[in-house]
């Protein structure tokens, strides 16, 4: 499954989790170490730079993070990104330079490369989001299926068992999701590819594409 592949997806140059990220082939694959490597990078972050504020999160000085927003660690806000209103962080996120993360947002074990958007009621979990990936209003990932079995990436006839029981989306860069959708657990779409509001998404999507429902899926031209 090339067009999973975290070389395939992401601009790792879009994230101060590069470091991470390199170490592994497949997205899903980050997801247990994201906690450890948040709490490991925190603790190097300039202080002329960064704040901590509470235990185990760190906040750039030039972000902004609304009063009624709650941030529990290890969490990074990054330089730029705005975390709004009523914004939920439950812990182990990395918010990217430049994201936003909106009003009545919940973010839980996630990476946001730089410039993500999640604005407005969505929920976001066991996911990384490439580079300038936008979720509309009401879009949400769906991280355990409803059986409780381990999630299998499936691509046509192709599969890939990972033995991992909760995974929400993998987004690639420049992804555009529709208001109102649902990714399904183990979702991964390709980069610069656009999904219809009040989709229901599952499997591999692929890049350069647009996603109208499952039966439809057209190549940008």
């Amino acid at each position: 499954m090339e067009n999973c592949k975290i070389t395939e997806l992401y601009n790792l140059d879009e994230t101060i989790a590069k470091d991470l990220l390199s170490k592994y082939t497949y997205p899903w694959e980050v997801l247990a170490h994201i906690n450890d490597f948040i709490l490991e990078l925190g603790a190097t972050l300039p202080t002329d730079e960064y704040n901590k504020i509470g235990d185990d999160v760190w906040v750039h000085k030039n972000a902004t993070v609304f009063e009624s927003a709650y941030i529990h660690g290890p969490a990074i806000i990054c330089k730029d990104a705005e975390v709004r209103h009523c914004a939920f962080i439950r812990g182990k996120a990395l918010v990217g330079e430049g994201a936003v993360v909106g009003n009545s947002t919940e973010l839980k074990n996630v990476i946001l490369f730089n410039k993500v958007q999640v604005p407005h009621y969505n929920y976001v979990g066991d996911s990384i989001l490439g580079y300038k990936s936008h979720m509309g209003a009401g879009s949400i990932t769906s991280n355990v299926k409803s059986d409780k079995k381990l999630i299998v990436i499936k691509n046509g006839t192709e599969k890939i068992e990972t033995g991992i029981k909760k995974i929400g989306a993998m987004l690639g860069d420049n992804v555009e999701v529709g208001c109102g959708s649902v990714l399904n657990p183990g979702t991964v779409i390709g980069k610069n590819t656009n999904i219809y509001p009040l989709s229901s998404v599952r499997g591999v999507v692929p890049a350069n594409s647009i996603y109208k429902n499952k039966n439809e899926i057209v190549e940008k031209i």
